[in-house]
């Protein structure tokens, strides 16, 4: 496998400014141990809906809707309007635990439709999974995404847990020079949840076991030829590896990259702490802030500039007590009256707003 190819010519000149929290639980039982890291879709009425993590006693996960409530152009507060997933297929769920978590959705001009990804815990612990609508409003599972084998990497993608899946909404030219969907994600190499006593076995080439950021395409005249290519990702690559103190543990992609005069704005976040447990054993002493990188615009696998300190970091009470203290957690940046917005997930149990601004110089 080549290295990650890193180009810092320039800064990254954007802020975060918290605007507040926007969902918290109700008292619904679907939400007793928290609301978090949200999608957010448009629907043909003009509407902008967040998907939210929606969890419930034992930690099962669904994705639900919320209908976004603006005022003077600022997102205040949510209309809640029921279940989007829920854990309901074999490879969404085990014996003891389950769920549909963290979901992005891009909406994809080239494909006329949105497409949500989303981590399946199932049987094997966490592994990412698609769905796509037209609409926002009804959505079709597509399954698994599956990571086609390559020599150069000596190993399967697929036996390991992933997860901050973001698919990039226009094509981009992929490794075999056909107009393909970039999509990065972050697979985890600790397999102690079923061998623990093995090191983590490392793809070839690759010396960090710590989780990072990858980049995998599909071609898009596949997809068009058939809906379900949209699962199955060739061209797998590092993007990069934690580099900064506040990154110290791993990173992973926030919302899906959004086209700036730079090249593609990616907001990650960063972590922090020891790393305990297994995958399905809740990290309960770390610590996530958010910060961002810019992506070449016609290589996305580069990266050209990202934030030697985080943009947004856990300081109010609902972002750091929580079901898990101390986190940020980026997923969904829209576009409101001329002005971006990013949602995140607060300490695992809200939902928190923050203005996105480009500084100027």
């Amino acid at each position: 496998m080549s290295s990650p190819i890193t180009r810092t010519t320039a800064t990254v000149p954007y802020s975060l400014t918290r605007v507040g929290a926007l969902m918290r639980p109700s008292g619904d039982p679907l939400e007793a141990e928290g609301i978090l890291n949200p999608a957010t879709v448009w629907t043909p009425d003009g509407e902008l809906h967040l998907l939210p993590r929606l969890v419930s006693a034992g930690n099962v996960s669904r994705v639900g809707s919320a209908r976004v409530l603006v005022e003077d152009g600022i997102p205040v507060d949510v209309v809640r309007e029921g279940l989007v997933l829920e854990p309901d297929r074999g490879w969404e769920h085990g014996t003891h635990h389950g769920g549909v978590e963290d979901p992005r959705n891009t909406w994809v001009e080239a494909l006329g439709l949105n497409v949500m990804t989303y981590v399946a815990f199932g049987p094997l612990g966490p592994h990412p999974a698609v769905a796509v609508s037209p609409d926002g409003l009804s959505w079709t599972r597509l399954g698994p995404l599956l990571f086609g084998y390559e020599d150069d990497l000596d190993t399967d993608l697929n036996l390991f847990p992933n997860k901050d899946v973001v698919v990039l909404p226009e094509p981009v030219r992929g490794p075999d020079g056909r107009a393909s969907l970039a999509v990065l994600h972050r697979p985890m190499w600790d397999l102690t949840f079923v061998r623990p006593d093995d090191a983590p076995p490392l793809p070839a080439g690759v010396t960090d076991a710590r989780p990072t950021i990858w980049i995998s395409y599909v071609a898009v005249e596949e997809v068009r030829r058939d809906i379900r290519a949209l699962t199955r990702l060739f061209g797998h690559r590092q993007v990069t590896s934690p580099a900064f103190a506040w990154e110290e543990s791993k990173i992973g992609a926030g919302p899906a990259p959004i086209r700036v005069d730079e090249g593609w704005l990616l907001i990650h976040h960063g972590v922090t702490g020891a790393i305990e447990g297994s995958a399905f054993t809740p990290q309960q002493t770390v610590r996530y802030e958010a910060g961002a990188m810019i992506l070449d615009a016609d290589d996305p696998s580069v990266v050209l500039a990202r934030t030697s300190a985080p943009l947004l970091s856990p300081e109010t009470g609902e972002e750091t007590q929580g079901t898990v203290s101390n986190v940020v957690f980026p997923t969904a940046i829209e576009r409101i009256d001329g002005q971006d917005f990013v949602f995140y997930g607060m300490a695992d149990s809200a939902i928190g707003v923050a203005r996105l601004d480009r500084v100027r110089s």
